[in-house]
Order: structure tokens, then C-alpha cells, then sequence
């Protein structure tokens, strides 16, 4: 066990200068962060939209939510076209206010220039043997994937596109990764739910990860209905850690899987350590993660 090697990649995934970003406003409530470059964008070609203001960044914007959204995905057309946006999905995700309510969608290609906070879905795969040992179902992504080919994967993961419920979501990506069966996820609750969040070269990740735990019986194997996964391995817990510090993991599977070998007690007389350290990008289950200033 190396606790203090996975210490160090946690904070180097999970802490960043916020100097180098603006927050930007949505109406009266901040709801992203914006960098250098993309504020500059903002300013000069879309004055018409957003303007500084000495708490940052503002979004002149109002209205309903079809209304935001449509004028949104209109901003969104022309970066595309200007070539200033790379993996455009045609899926959207919802931005929600501080009270819960979906404010406006957006392709999810754009909410990182704009630093909005996105959702998504973890499933840790786990299997206890005869002999008790417990093992890490993990995936390898496809070589064919756009984003990180090859890298290692939770068993499930993906994000909640707008309109959809968590639990829709966890029964759509189990399914298409895994093979799961819906019944298999019914009244799954929810272990963690964790921020990742860090600069990335379109702008600023922030996303809430829910995390569950799967338990397969020995023998039952996951199997990839939609191409995106090369296979799913079946491995010791040492090995995963290994994984984690060779750098293989995608970094929201990897908090994912740190997460998980926390709750596992995996580092023994050490995972106090662990667990404070996780104490830094753990939301609460039971309040409204939309209430959590960004």
C-alpha cells in the first residue's frame, strides 16, 4: 500500500489556482468560472452577452429557461464554428440555480469554457470471492474513444444529460458499458458524491460525481453493449492502486476508485488520512449540492 503516493496524485488532480479564473454570473447567482483566454473571447466577440462587472464575469441574459437555452446553444454555434470548441456531442447538460432549479441547457462541449457544473454517474464494480478477497471490476476504454483512449475506467461512467433523472441515468450507462440490467439497479443508493474540478484545456472541469458500489457474484462478468469499453478486468485491490499511481485512470474514475478503497478501509491504520484529505471534495448526500457555492 502506497497511501502517500496516492496522496500526492489526490492533491495533484484536486487543487488548482482560482486566481487564474473569473467566476461569472448567471443573473444574481455565480454558476461558473471562466479563464484568461476564454474571457477575452466573451468580451470581444460576444459584448452582446456578456459584459464585466466588478464581480466578475455577466451574462446579460434573462428569461425562461427555453429562452436562455436557445440564445446559449446560438453562442454555442458560433465558437464552433469559430473553432474555438473541439467535441461537440449534440448533448446537452442542465446548469442548475443555487435552489435546485434548472436554469438553462447547454451542449455539454461548452459548459467547461464557461466553468458550469455538470453531473454524472460512477458505478464501482466489486466481487468478493470464495476465499473473501475483494476485487475491483475495472474497464479499459476503447482505443477508438475521442477522449482518453486506452485509459482505465470505473465499471460505469457517464454523465446525466438534461432532462434526465440520476436514476435513468445510472440504468442508461449501466446498460451501455456494463451490460447491467436495469432490476440490478433498481434502489442502488448513492455511496459519495464527490467534486471534480480542475483547469482542463477548454476551460474548467466541475463536475458532482454520485458514486455507487456494484456487487457482482463470482462468475458474473460485465460485458460492453456499446462499443465504448475494450474490456472490463477483474483485478486485486493492489493492483488498482497501482493503476492509480502509474497514471492509467481516467482522474474522475480515479477519484471514483480512491473513494472506494477509502470506504474499503484499503489502507488500514492509514485511511483516517485518506479520508480527511477526501473530506475536501466530498458534497453531503443529504443537502442540495446546488446550495454549495461554486
Amino acid at each position: 500500500m502506497h497511501v502517500d503516493a496516492v496522496l500526492g496524485y489526490l492533491d495533484k488532480v484536486s487543487r488548482f489556482d482560482r486566481q487564474l479564473f473569473t467566476p461569472l454570473y448567471i443573473g444574481q447567482e455565480k454558476m461558473g468560472w471562466v479563464n484568461a483566454q476564454w474571457k477575452e473571447r466573451l468580451l470581444h466577440s460576444e459584448s452582446a452577452l456578456f459584459e464585466e462587472q466588478y464581480q466578475g464575469l455577466h451574462c446579460k441574459l434573462s428569461g425562461s429557461y427555453r429562452s436562455l437555452s436557445h440564445a446559449l446553444a446560438l453562442a454555442a454555434r458560433r465558437w464552433q464554428h469559430a473553432g474555438w470548441l473541439n467535441g461537440w456531442r449534440n448533448e446537452n447538460f442542465t446548469a442548475f440555480r443555487h435552489d435546485a432549479t434548472p436554469c438553462f441547457e447547454l451542449e455539454r462541449a461548452a459548459f467547461r469554457p464557461l466553468g458550469l457544473t455538470s453531473r454524472a454517474v460512477h458505478v464501482n464494480g466489486l466481487c468478493r470471492l470464495p476465499d473473501g478477497e475483494v476485487r475491483m471490476w475495472v474497464g479499459r476504454r476503447s482505443p477508438h474513444k475521442a477522449v482518453d483512449p486506452n485509459r482505465m475506467d470505473n465499471l460505469v461512467g457517464g454523465g446525466i444529460a438534461a432532462g434526465e433523472s440520476l436514476e435513468l441515468a445510472l440504468q442508461r450507462e449501466g446498460w451501455e458499458e456494463a451490460g447491467i440490467a436495469r432490476e440490478q439497479l433498481l434502489g442502488l443508493e448513492a455511496q459519495s458524491l464527490l467534486l471534480a474540478e480542475r483547469p482542463v484545456q477548454r476551460g474548467l472541469h466541475r463536475e458532482w460525481l454520485y458514486a455507487f458500489d456494484l456487487w457482482l457474484a463470482p462468475g458474473e462478468a460485465p460485458c460492453c453493449q456499446d462499443g465504448e469499453v475494450a474490456e472490463h478486468l477483474l483485478l486485486p485491490l493492489a493492483e488498482v492502486e497501482q493503476l492509480l499511481l502509474d497514471g492509467r485512470f481516467m482522474i474522475d474514475a480515479a477519484l471514483v476508485a480512491i473513494d472506494c478503497l477509502c470506504r474499503l478501509a484499503y489502507w488500514g491504520p492509514d485511511n483516517d488520512r485518506m479520508r480527511a484529505a477526501l473530506s475536501r471534495i466530498r458534497g453531503n448526500l443529504q443537502h442540495n449540492i446546488h446550495a454549495i457555492p461554486v
